[in-house]
């Protein structure tokens, strides 16, 4: 059973807390009591951890898989990048402001094919969260996120993004350099790469702050991820004045990746180990892994023509209406 330091537990996460205290318990008893062997009782309860993670998981709520998606253990891009990806090599800098943290980006060996990979980094503790500006990108993140796309196209390397944001950075300096426009054109300019292009929502995919880097040919959700226009607590604030209908919001919102992949706003979902991503980094990232190849390998059989048209198709389709 993988192990990582410091880990930490969701509310509904408490039982699993509860049988790896029960596991710690028993190993110090095996260290004070060589006579006693403890191996058969941490074996059960490890086993019991799993059965656990899978129960919990299988009935999660809208919010609950929010709370997941958000979870501090939880591989972020660079976690991804490391275990799928060889020699990766970050490039920086938009060539016109600066290099922006949340953003990161560069050329990688996908099993001995060289693509270009481009995500947003939250950061994984309190120091690195605000130099990563908890994965919220300025326009310059953008602009470098599209800079690495040309250069990809430029070369004829298929791009995969990692989506993971609660949005864009909303502040008032971001504005000034263009936030709105810097979205807005990668959206534009990404509808007609010529080359294969592969989204993944590996944790928020929330409002312009996710489609800035998240059109693609193929658009997958990992199972515990959400993908909105925005998040349940600002939808609850717009509309109640209040965060605490924030689960209500989560649900009318149907924006975990079961609903999204009914609407067709997606074209797959990949799972998760049990329990989440955060509880086994190798085989979450084989997932991914085993999804992307054979997709990669289909996109580059279709001429590039055909695929901006596909694309371009595609979202133009997207969304449904009732007339009253």
């Amino acid at each position: 059973m993988p192990q990582y330091p410091n880990r930490q537990f969701l509310d509904f996460e408490a039982p699993i807390k509860a049988l790896y205290e029960e596991i710690e318990v028993n190993k110090s008893l095996a260290e004070n009591n060589s006579n006693v062997d403890y191996t058969g009782i941490v074996k059960q309860l490890e086993d019991a951890i799993i059965a656990k993670r899978e129960d919990i998981t299988a009935n999660l709520t809208s919010w609950q898989k929010v709370q997941l998606s958000r979870h501090p253990d939880r591989p972020y891009s660079l976690k991804y990048f490391s275990k799928i990806f060889d020699d990766f090599t970050e490039l920086h800098g938009d060539r016109n402001v600066k290099d922006d943290k949340a953003m990161v980006g560069g050329f990688a060996s996908l099993d001995g094919e060289t693509v270009m990979v481009i995500g947003q980094q939250k950061g994984i503790n309190t120091k690195m969260r605000q130099v990563r500006n908890f994965g919220m990108a300025n326009p310059e993140g953008y602009r470098k996120a599209l800079r690495l796309m040309k250069l990809a196209e430029k070369f004829n390397k298929p791009i995969i993004t990692f989506i993971d944001t609660p949005g864009a950075y909303p502040g008032i300096e971001a504005e000034e350099r263009g936030q709105g426009e810097a979205i807005a054109r990668n959206i534009f300019e990404m509808m007609r790469l010529k080359v294969p292009v592969i989204c993944i929502i590996i944790g928020e995919g929330a409002s312009g702050g996710a489609m800035g880097i998240g059109v693609g040919d193929k658009v997958l959700m990992l199972e515990n991820t959400w993908y909105t226009v925005i998040s349940p607590e600002s939808c609850s604030s717009i509309l109640w004045r209040s965060w605490n209908f924030k689960e209500t919001a989560a649900e009318q919102l149907k924006l975990t990746s079961d609903y999204m992949s009914q609407f067709g706003l997606v074209d797959g979902v990949i799972p998760e180990p049990k329990g989440g991503a955060h509880w086994d980094y190798d085989l979450a990232a084989q997932m991914v892994k085993d999804y992307i190849k054979p997709l990669l390998a289909e996109l580059k059989e279709i001429p590039a023509a055909k695929r901006i048209r596909n694309r371009i198709d595609k979202f133009g389709s997207m969304g449904f209406y009732d007339e009253a």
